[in-house]
Order: C-alpha cells, then structure tokens, then sequence
C-alpha cells in the first residue's frame, strides 16, 4: 500500500469460534471475486489494536464485516452505521469489540473517525470466547458469505464515488439498518448484548 486508502472493507472475528469466522471468510471470498481498485480488503481477525490504526490511517470510510446478534433469522445481513462511541465506553487494546475498538481508535488519535458500516450475519452458532475451540461456519451463515460478497460489490462502488452516499439497500432475504443504529456490537435496539 502505497497511501492512505479511501475505503477499508475490514474482516473481522475469531475463526475459531463458529459463525465469529463470518468476516474472515467474507475476505477469503473477496480474493475471489475483488472489489474495486481504491478498497482495500483486509482481514484483522481478533486484532483490535491493529483495527483501530487502520481506522486512523486516513480512509474516508470503513466497512467492517462481522456476526453480530440482532435478534433476526440465522444468515440474515443487516447494513448498519455506527455512531461514533460516547465516554463510557471503555477503550481495550486487545480484543475484536467493535464498539471498543472505536473507542481506542477515538483514544488514540485526535482526528474524527472515518464513517463506519457494518455488514453483519445474524449468527446461528456463537461461541463464548472461553468456551472450546468450535471452528466452521453453521450453514445459515455459510450461505450468507456469497451474499455479502454481492452485497460488498453493490454498496463499494457507491461509496467509492461518494463516501457519505446514503447505503443503498441490501434487498432481500437481507435488510438494511436504520441509518443510525443505536449501539455496537448489538448494532441496534432489540438485538441480544455483546458477545
């Protein structure tokens, strides 16, 4: 990489714990079918810290792909904008929370966060973090990676041209967020707390 990029498209989550492996599998997909030259796809997996200086890198907008609980069908997507993190908040270096991840980012760096979208799975299969090791997808979610892969190659373009673009909707069997959801990693009122 040569230059701050314009758009990040960030796989994030624990492959080795079920449907968490849905942002990571999302960029695996994505070597296969590329997005637009001015994306720049990365998986960061559980690495928050790395998250949250890419966040400050100089992009203008920040896609982060992820299962994420709201309270729909397994292999559900859902577009949603998080708002930037309040005070209470509680900034963690070393961790994949979303919301703390945007905390630390918010921390770190004086300058405003780029505008930041989530495309999340609704998960069938989510183990705690200390729980056994549980790789593999369940097969709601399986499904659903080919669709975020359409879904990433509809939304990208659009905001590569304009970066505060209103999201365009993800059609069904998927739905878009409000354009402000209320939290992360929940991604809205009604969906099940963190995970």
């Amino acid at each position: 990489m040569t230059g701050p990029e314009p758009l990040l498209v960030a796989g994030v989550g624990n492959i080795f714990l079920g449907d968490d492996a849905f942002g990571p599998e999302v960029v695996r997909a994505l070597e296969h079918r590329p997005l637009p030259p001015g994306a720049h796809v990365r998986d960061f997996g559980i690495r928050g810290m790395d998250l949250a200086y890419a966040l400050l890198g100089g992009c203008a907008t920040a896609v982060l792909v992820d299962a994420a609980p709201r309270g729909q069908c397994p292999g559900t997507l859902s577009l949603v904008e998080a708002e930037p993190p309040d005070a209470t908040v509680v900034p963690e270096a070393h961790g994949m929370d979303p919301e703390k991840v945007l905390a630390l980012a918010t921390h770190l760096g004086d300058e405003p966060l780029p505008r930041v979208l989530v495309l999340a799975c609704e998960p069938a299969v989510l183990p705690s973090p200390d729980e056994d090791i549980a790789p593999g997808l369940s097969e709601p979610v399986r499904e659903a990676v080919a669709r975020a892969v359409d879904a990433l190659h509809t939304l990208i373009p659009v905001l590569l041209a304009d970066p505060a673009a209103p999201t365009p909707p993800l059609g069904r069997p998927m739905e878009s967020g409000t354009p402000h959801a209320a939290a992360l990693p929940g991604l809205g009122t009604g969906g099940p707390e963190d995970r």
